[in-house]
C-alpha cells in the first residue's frame, strides 16, 4: 500500500510541476507579446518555432539592457527636428537625395540616443525592444532607400519611405514625458519658427505648421497635409 502512495504522489508532483511551467512559458509568451507586438509574430515566423523565436527576443532585451538609451537633450531634439523639416522640403525636386538624408538623419538620432550603431539589422533588432510598432516601417523605408541607390524606385515608392522614416523619427525624437514640448529654442539660421535664407525666397505660409512640433503619432497611416504637400502629393 505504502508503495502505491508514493507511486501517487511522485505522478501529482509531476502533474503539478507540468502545470507550472506550462502557466509561466504561457506568462512568458504573453509578455513577449504585450512589448513586441507585431515583431513577435515576424520574428517567431521568420525562426520557423515559437521558442527559437522567443528565445532572440530574450536576446535582444538582454542585449538592449546593456545599454543606456536616453532622451535628447532639448536643444538637440530642436535642431533635429529642423533638419528633418529642410529635407522634408527638399523632397519636391530631390526625392532620393531626401530620402537618403533621412536615412542618415535617423542613424545620427539613434547614436546620439545612446544606440550602438553596427549595421541596419543589428541596429534595427535593438530599436525593436523600444519601438516595435514602428520598426518594420524602418526595415520598409530602409529598402526603397537602398533601391533607390539602382534607380530601382519610383518616387511614390519614395513618398512612402519617407513618411514611415517619419513615424520612427517622432517616436526617437519624443522627449521624455507626455509627448512633443513646445519648441522654445532655435537653432542657428532661423527665426520665429522660420528658416532665414541667405538670399530672398518665397515666404512660407504663415498656416504652416511650426517646425519641431512632432506629434504625427499614426504616421504612416494618416497623412497631413503638411507631409502631402511637402512630398508632392496633391489630392486630385
Amino acid at each position: 500500500m505504502a508503495t502505491w502512495i508514493w507511486v501517487i504522489i511522485a505522478i501529482v508532483v509531476v502533474v503539478v510541476v507540468a502545470f507550472v511551467a506550462v502557466e509561466a512559458r504561457k506568462r512568458q509568451t504573453a509578455a513577449l507579446r504585450g512589448r513586441f507586438g507585431p515583431e513577435y509574430d515576424r520574428v517567431v515566423e521568420n525562426a520557423g518555432d515559437q521558442r527559437a523565436g522567443e528565445a532572440a527576443l530574450r536576446a535582444r532585451e538582454r542585449q538592449r539592457a546593456q545599454f543606456d538609451i536616453k532622451p535628447l537633450p532639448e536643444a538637440t531634439r530642436v535642431n533635429f527636428a529642423y533638419e528633418w523639416r529642410d529635407l522634408q522640403e527638399r523632397f519636391v525636386d530631390q526625392p532620393a537625395e531626401a530620402t537618403d538624408a533621412a536615412d542618415i538623419l535617423i542613424t545620427r538620432v539613434m547614436e546620439a540616443r545612446g544606440y550602438p550603431m553596427k549595421d541596419f539589422d543589428a541596429q534595427a533588432e535593438l530599436v525593436s525592444v523600444d519601438h516595435p510598432d514602428t520598426v518594420e516601417n524602418y526595415r520598409f523605408a530602409h529598402a526603397v532607400q537602398q533601391r533607390a541607390q539602382t534607380q530601382q524606385a519610383s518616387t511614390e515608392d519614395l513618398r512612402e519611405a519617407l513618411l514611415r522614416y517619419r513615424s520612427l523619427f517622432d517616436e526617437l525624437l519624443r522627449p521624455e514625458g507626455n509627448g512633443a514640448a513646445a519648441v522654445e529654442a532655435q537653432p542657428a539660421g532661423y527665426a520665429n519658427g522660420q528658416r532665414v535664407p541667405a538670399e530672398p525666397e518665397a515666404q512660407v505660409p504663415a498656416d504652416e505648421p511650426v517646425a519641431g512640433e512632432i506629434n504625427s503619432d499614426d504616421l504612416p497611416a494618416q497623412e497631413t497635409e503638411y507631409d502631402d504637400q511637402r512630398t508632392g502629393r496633391r489630392d486630385v
